[in-house]
């Protein structure tokens, strides 16, 4: 399935992709649909003579707009630890966002005036869609509800103005994600191995597989989990590939009036224009 969360003109919607059109689920995003246990048959079995709104002009929200956390994943790709000049680490590299942080898959993302320095960074999502603390296999697997694209939109001279990433990772409207969330079926698994890119006014930037993952989707659930309790619409951001503006030569940042394309096989692609702040 490919589900999502639109807006519209009494609010947000979860919503099906179903032959070109998205199926009401009668649920108001895909949060509140991760919240029932029963939520797989439910979106499954949504009748299509529901209530339908256009796919033409959707307009994609967060695909989970108020998840009760974001748990982001640094040097996950081999290439990107080596860009960065970083040695492999023995255990994930995490930080948090928050929802205040996410918009939709189409909305612009708004150059802060604060920075010269805005970075992108095309990432694999995991999505959650059961509680688990201290997950095993098994249980880390059954909770992933499925995938989405997130840009993890980064300040980078905030980010390095202290050895500790977050502020420079947790800027207000700043970071796509969407536009589907998409169950494991449909891209090989709870470890799928797909292509991730992305292209800023069509040049490509980043270019990778999730195969090469240092940490997958299942592992990280187990990690997390261990620390804290993950709930459904919870997302983990696995983190991103070599090739962000920050490791170039000479450093390239987005200045405004860019279109990034962050995009997965399979998943489908955020696809933002950058703006600078009023």
């Amino acid at each position: 399935m490919r589900l999502a969360t639109i807006r519209t003109a009494g609010g947000t919607r979860a919503v099906r992709l179903d032959d070109g059109r998205l199926v009401d689920l009668g649920h108001a995003d895909l949060g509140a649909l991760l919240a029932d246990p029963d939520w797989r048959a439910k979106a499954a079995d949504a009748s299509g003579t529901a209530r339908a709104h256009d796919l033409d002009t959707a307009d994609f929200a967060p695909v989970v707009p108020n998840p009760s956390k974001v748990i982001c994943v640094g040097h996950n790709y081999s290439d990107h630890i080596r860009e960065m000049g970083r040695e492999p680490p023995s255990y994930p590299t995490l930080f948090p966002k928050f929802a205040d942080s996410l918009i939709g898959a189409r909305d612009d993302i708004v150059k802060p005036a604060e920075t010269g320095a805005l970075d992108w960074e095309v990432e694999l999502a995991v999505v959650i869609g059961a509680e688990v603390r201290r997950a095993g296999d098994a249980e880390a697997e059954a909770a992933i509800a499925g995938f989405t694209v997130m840009n993890d939109v980064s300040v980078r001279d905030w980010q390095f103005r202290t050895i500790e990433w977050t502020q420079g990772k947790i800027w207000d409207s700043s970071t796509p994600v969407g536009p589907y969330l998409v169950t494991p079926d449909e891209v090989g698994g709870v470890r799928p191995a797909l292509g991730v890119k992305t292209t800023v006014d069509g040049r490509v930037m980043q270019s990778d597989d999730t195969g090469t993952l240092l940490f997958d989707p299942v592992f990280l659930v187990k990690y997390v989990s261990t620390i804290i309790t993950l709930r459904p619409g919870d997302l983990i951001a696995t983190g991103t590939p070599a090739g962000v503006g920050h490791a170039r030569d000479p450093k390239t940042y987005l200045t405004g009036g860019e279109t990034v394309v962050t995009e997965i096989d399979g998943l489908g692609a955020c696809v933002n224009r950058v703006v600078k702040d009023a």
